[in-house]
């Protein structure tokens, strides 16, 4: 199972998004407060759609409290950052039997150092031009979320199309 954990997000369209992103691939959602923004605002149920009555999703006051109610996660928790010194390609989530644990810090400042220093050996980032600083939080969320399933061969998830017809010509 695929955990995503937004650490502190500051923009309600890119939460919206990840919720989407979540809800689509089955991954559960962690939210870590506190928030600029209220989470039934607008603009992010829009970017969330009707996608969200199936998501799975918690909200947390602190990163304390979130891993006060999932103490499993403090020794396998690996942190999407530009601090990273793997690509996300390279790191092994192949086995669909356990639950993996990735955190995304803040659109503005990333992921608190503490919480890096303290995972740093399952930090990993996306590989760009050396001039950028950084890719939008929902696109990162799912570049990630889609190579972990890919490693996994898209367990669980369906190839075919099941809300509407098969084949395109027959619209």
């Amino acid at each position: 199972m695929i955990h995503v954990i937004l650490y502190q997000p500051e923009i309600p369209q890119n939460t919206g998004n990840i919720m989407r992103t979540c809800a689509a691939t089955g991954a559960i959602l962690h939210i870590i407060g506190p928030l600029p923004f209220v989470i039934n605002d607008r603009s992010l149920l829009r970017a969330g759609m009707d996608y969200l009555s199936s998501l799975e999703w918690y909200y947390y006051d602190s990163l304390d409290a979130f891993f006060a109610r999932n103490p499993q996660v403090s020794e396998g928790l690996y942190c999407a950052t530009r601090y990273g010194k793997i690509p996300h390609s390279s790191m092994n989530f192949h086995d669909v039997s356990r639950d993996y644990y990735v955190v995304f810090g803040r659109e503005s400042t990333g992921l608190p150092p503490q919480l890096l220093q303290m995972h740093f050996n399952t930090s990993f980032r996306i590989p760009m031009k050396a001039h950028a600083r950084s890719l939008n939080l929902s696109n990162t969320v799912a570049i990630v979320v889609y190579e972990m399933l890919r490693q996994m061969n898209y367990y669980g998830l369906s190839t075919l199309e099941h809300l509407k017809s098969e084949n395109p010509f027959d619209q």
